[in-house]
């Protein structure tokens, strides 16, 4: 079969205008990981309104008890069990303390506790975690074991033995926090290494000389940020409320403490004569929790290795 030669010409051709040459062409914008990630962050509305409010909670922590006329601790007797005003927006107590300027104080205890408590858990479930998973085999299991042994005796019995031997203040309760809580995040970044490790740019880094330790860190670790991330923002809350639990019922922190928990177990014995003033601490450790879930779960959807 002869093969047909085609003869191009410049008849076939049409030379196209200056004002025509671009019209299919498609601008794309160049984005920025964390410009991509805070892009889809910001289109979940609830995840939006939790860092709105989380950021206004921890100025309002740091600014109105420097700025207020009153201390948490001023004491007002011919003012005691005050409604709320515009002197005393959120009333006063039964020693006439200020419960607004109170409430922030106790922000301040409550959020350093979570934050601090999730920082913990953070290195220790990552240095974990991360070798238990890199290195597999009966490392891996003998680590998990020791999970296993940790996790079967009641997180509360070793938070009141914690609580017993260093006392009753801030540094004891974020460790009787962090003594169990790390196991969550340390499990999660096992998940994680375990199947990265096995991914071609682990190989490739693992072949071109790299030491176990900086393909853990610089390649494992980072390239699963997201489920930590994730997996640390659920942990904040979780430290504020096991705090304020304690501290209501309690045998958590000292009462001259005025975290959010102590606040609300003050208002207990004026539960029924003066309801509002359980209402502050109540509100504020349900909304700054119910925001901090919030966010997680935004921060879960702009993370997701799908998208």
């Amino acid at each position: 079969m002869e093969d047909k030669q085609v003869i191009l010409t410049d008849d076939m051709f049409e030379l196209l205008d200056d004002s025509e040459k671009n019209s299919e062409f498609i601008a794309i914008e160049s984005k920025t990981f964390l410009k991509d990630t805070w892009d889809r962050f910001k289109k979940n509305k609830l995840a939006l309104f939790g860092l709105v409010f989380l950021v206004i909670m921890i100025l309002g922590a740091i600014l109105i008890p420097m700025l207020s006329k009153y201390g948490y601790e001023t004491q007002d007797m011919a003012n005691r069990n005050a409604l709320p005003s515009l002197e005393h927006p959120f009333g006063t107590d039964k020693l006439g303390r200020d419960n607004m300027v109170r409430v922030m104080y106790g922000a301040r205890i409550s959020l350093a506790i979570g934050f601090a408590s999730a920082g913990i858990n953070l290195l220790i479930g990552i240095v974990y975690g991360g070798i238990s998973g890199y290195l597999g085999g009966k490392v891996d299991m003998v680590m998990m074991r020791i999970i296993d042994i940790i996790y079967s005796v009641p997180s509360i019995l070793y938070t009141l033995l914690i609580l017993m031997v260093f006392g009753n203040n801030i540094p004891a309760m974020i460790i009787a926090i962090s003594i169990t809580s790390w196991i969550q995040m340390a499990r999660q970044v096992r998940t994680q290494v375990m199947s990265l490790k096995e991914m071609e740019f682990a190989m490739a880094a693992k072949v071109l000389g790299a030491g176990h330790m900086r393909i853990l860190m610089k390649h494992l670790v980072i390239n699963a940020l997201g489920p930590i991330i994730v997996c640390l923002t659920m942990m904040v809350p979780n430290a504020i409320f096991t705090e304020s639990f304690l501290s209501m019922v309690g045998i958590g922190l000292d009462p001259l403490i005025p975290s959010w928990g102590q606040l609300a177990n003050n208002c207990r014995q004026l539960l029924f004569t003066h309801p509002i003033q359980i209402i502050w601490p109540i509100a504020a450790i349900c909304l700054t929790v119910l925001s901090l879930n919030f966010i997680g779960d935004g921060l879960g959807e702009a993370l997701e290795a799908k998208r």
